[in-house]
Formats: structure tokens, C-alpha cells, sequence
């Protein structure tokens, strides 16, 4: 469903209303992305800056046909989110609320893989394809149109790789935050078939973080695969102490797995390039692009 979002694709924002959906929803259209609905438990308010707003997801689908929705909601509310909006259709969601229950990200994530729709979050900035659309906070300073396919956990890091690599005229076919949580929809491995069959993608930036097993099942299912587009891979949390979260719930090391050495070592041995800096990672992607730096 990511790779083939456009300019067209018709997305419905769930808590429209609020102080940040209002401004999120203002930000994302002046982007490019075809909001074309916004869902809230208000009665009293009928329209947001001309969209029209509806009181459930089955409403605003029916009026609309919108196939991908942003839900703008607190973490308590996230499960319910995602139930209405995969219940009425909605094929692509994006949440990026940070603290979800975990048993409600599970139930969340339960659904959504049973109505075979995508859910990305939680504790994501968002995703965007640049000039085209996007959902979420994702600076624009960083989203230059390019050939790289950029997946990250954390956000603020894949901002400042996503901005340098923009100042040397290298941009992104597609940009995802699969979020820090420990329980998530999308993984770093659900995006590598997807990435290495698009013909807008011509390498992978992974920025990834110590804890979890996350890169390290991306390292084993890049193994398996036999289409190959360089992989550039950088993992934050070379200080992370054993057993204390750093950061983000899923950043909690405990015994190899997880570890930074562990990390390096199976991306490296799948054929992944693992850097220790950005400046480094930068370097690479303008060695092996060289003058070939736009989409297509």
C-alpha cells in the first residue's frame, strides 16, 4: 500500500478537530496530500478548513472513498482508531501517538493484518513519499525527492540523515517511520520487498537503534532475498546499558541479541553498508550515486 501512494490518494484524518489535527492537517495539504475528510466525536463540527467531517470512519469512506487515514488521536484512543478505521475499509493507517498500551497495540495490530490493511505506528512520525504526499510530522526540509527509501525508528535521527543527504542533492523515493515501540503494525522487514521491487528506488537507508531484534530479522530476510539495492544502515545507542530503555520503549538491550555488535555484524554479513556516523553514511550514498540523484 506505501509504494503506491500519490498525489491522488485520498486520505481522511481521524481527530481533525484537536489543536494538532487542525495544524497537521494545514501542513500536510500544503504538501501535496489529497485530504479529503476528517473524521471527529464532535457533532457540532461539520468542516475543517472546507473538508468535510464526519462522526465515524464508515461515514467519511462512504461520502468520500478515502482509502488511507492519519489518526491525530491520544495513545488511549489508538486502538480505537485503528478498529474503526480498518472497519470501514481503510487500507493504509497511520498513528503517531507515543505511549500506546502495549496490549492494545497488539489488539491493534491483530486487526489490522486480519483485514489485510497496513498500520504504521505507533510512535511514528509518519511516512511520506516526497513530491508527492505524506502523513504525519515529517520535516520538509528533509523530504527532497530522490532514489533512497528511507526506514527509521527514530524520528529526529532520520531528519538529520534524511536533511544532510537532502543538502547534497540526494533525496527520498519513500520515507517511513516504523516507531520506537517494542510492538508496532510495519517492521523494517515488511518494507524490503516492497522497496526493492519499486523502480523510484535505487538504495535503502536504514537508521535503527540498539534493542529489539528488529534489524537483525531485516538482516536475515535481506539475506533471502535475490534482488539487490545497496543497503545503508546506521544504528544509534552505542552507549546503551544492558536492561534500561533508552529513549524508546523498544530501545532495551538484554544479553546479544539487540546489542549494537550484534546488529553491525548480521547487517554486515546480509551485505548491508553499517556506518558509525551520518557523515559517513552521507559519503557512501554520494560515492555510489554519484550523478544519479533524482527519482527515476
Amino acid at each position: 500500500m506505501i509504494t503506491s501512494l500519490t498525489r491522488a490518494t485520498p486520505v481522511l484524518v481521524q481527530g481533525i478537530t484537536g489543536r494538532m489535527g487542525r495544524a497537521h492537517t494545514r501542513n500536510m495539504r500544503e504538501f501535496g496530500t489529497n485530504i479529503v475528510a476528517g473524521v471527529a466525536t464532535r457533532a457540532d463540527i461539520t468542516e475543517v478548513d472546507g473538508i468535510p467531517v464526519f462522526t465515524d470512519c464508515a461515514a467519511a469512506v462512504a461520502a468520500t472513498g478515502a482509502v488511507a487515514s492519519i489518526a491525530m488521536v491520544p495513545p488511549a484512543d489508538v486502538l480505537r482508531a485503528v478498529t474503526e478505521a480498518v472497519g470501514a475499509g481503510i487500507r493504509l493507517i497511520v498513528t503517531i501517538a507515543e505511549g500506546v498500551p502495549v496490549h492494545d497495540a497488539l489488539h491493534a495490530g491483530c486487526i489490522a493484518r486480519a483485514a489485510g490493511a497496513t498500520w504504521v505506528g505507533a510512535s511514528t512520525p509518519g511516512l511520506a513519499v516526497p513530491g508527492e504526499m505524506k502523513l504525519g510530522f515529517l520535516p520538509n526540509v528533509s523530504l527532497l525527492p530522490g532514489p533512497l527509501a528511507l526506514m527509521s525508528k527514530s524520528g529526529t535521527l532520520s531528519y538529520e540523515v534524511g536533511y544532510r543527504l537532502a543538502r547534497e542533492g540526494i533525496g527520498t523515493s519513500y520515507w517511513v517511520g516504523v516507531g520506537g515501540d517494542a510492538v508496532k503494525g510495519v517492521r523494517f522487514a515488511d518494507l524490503l520487498t516492497p522497496f526493492l521491487e519499486s523502480d523510484r528506488t535505487k538504495g535503502i537507508v536504514l537508521v535503527g537503534e540498539v534493542g529489539g531484534d528488529e534489524e537483525e530479522e531485516f538482516a536475515d530476510t535481506l539475506a533471502q532475498v535475490n534482488i539487490r539495492k545497496p543497503v545503508y544502515a546506521i544504528v544509534a545507542g552505542k552507549e546503551a546499558k544492558e536492561g534500561v530503555s533508552m529513549g524508546h520503549a523498544g530501545a532495551l538491550t538484554y544479553g546479544e541479541t539487540g546489542t549494537l555488535v550484534s546488529k553491525h555484524a548480521r547487517l554486515r554479513a546480509a551485505g548491508a553498508g553499517v556506518y558509525a556516523s551520518i557523515e559517513e553514511l552521507v559519503a557512501a550514498c554520494v560515492r555510489d550515486l554519484g550523478k544519479d540523484r533524482s527519482v527515476g
